[in-house]
């Protein structure tokens, strides 16, 4: 064998024994949750916290998660930015600032069907090599929610993230492929998926505020009109799990 061709074997062999498995992944993602809770503040709200609470666990019961997780926790932070994460371990953050911009039950079931993606897909886990983004993504954060009342807990949080090689920013391909198994997850939690569209249209038209807080800053994210034209192809699929979740009595009753 030439010696380029041991490089590339070695360099990919790497890749596959350095990959964090799902025992250490879980253990990080639950450690980080616990220093952000410590952190930020939560709203304890009891229609808020059933609101996100019920789709989470119509998302969740459709999820087929293999990660090792027995049971998923959600909670809801006090903050104005537009945003939510799912970090291995089961932990899902929503941040009631994208209730702003996910109005409906459905366009926040897109959102955190996406984030359950990630975390299904273990995107962190192929992300660890990415450290050396760490500092940028901080730095963005710190910068885009110096005018936001809770700036300072949201960035030290972030930096939480990335201590443990957690809320790094995705790629291209992660990104998208966790909006459609979020359309999915969405659909067949008998959530409408057409909320999608609707969610990045709003998006769109938040241009310029604070639309994403711990994603928005990663130059790999792709374009609203991009994502908006792949959920678009998609629909029809995502319909038909939709109407068979609604035959089959699939109809969260989750109120705002």
């Amino acid at each position: 064998m030439k010696r380029p061709a041991i490089l590339l074997f070695a360099a990919l062999a790497s890749c596959f024994i350095f990959q964090p498995g799902d025992a250490e992944m879980n253990l990080k993602g639950s450690q980080a949750f616990n220093e952000i809770k410590a952190q930020m503040p939560i709203d304890r709200g009891a229609r808020v916290n059933a609101y996100v609470n019920c789709i989470a666990n119509a998302i969740l019961q459709v999820a087929e998660d293999d990660t090792g997780v027995e049971r998923w926790e959600v909670v809801v932070f006090r903050t104005d930015v537009v945003n939510a994460f799912a970090i291995p371990g089961g932990k899902i953050g929503v941040f009631t600032g994208l209730m702003n911009v996910a109005r409906t039950p459905d366009q926040l079931a897109a959102v955190m069907g996406h984030e359950v993606a990630h975390v299904l897909q273990r995107h962190s886990a192929k992300q660890q090599g990415q450290a050396s983004l760490m500092d940028t993504v901080v730095k963005g954060i710190a910068v885009a929610t110096k005018d936001s009342q809770y700036s300072a807990e949201i960035a030290q949080a972030s930096e939480i993230g990335a201590k443990y090689g957690l809320m790094l920013p995705y790629g291209r391909g992660q990104e998208s492929e966790a909006d459609l198994i979020g359309l999915t997850l969405m659909a067949k939690a008998g959530f409408d998926p057409r909320g999608a569209v609707e969610l990045w249209q709003n998006m769109q038209a938040a241009s310029g505020q604070q639309a994403s807080l711990l994603t928005q800053f990663s130059s790999t994210h792709p374009a609203n009109e991009t994502r908006i034209d792949d959920l678009n192809e998609a629909m029809p699929d995502a319909f038909l799990y939709y109407q068979q979740a609604q035959a089959e009595g699939r109809k969260p009753n989750c109120r705002p």
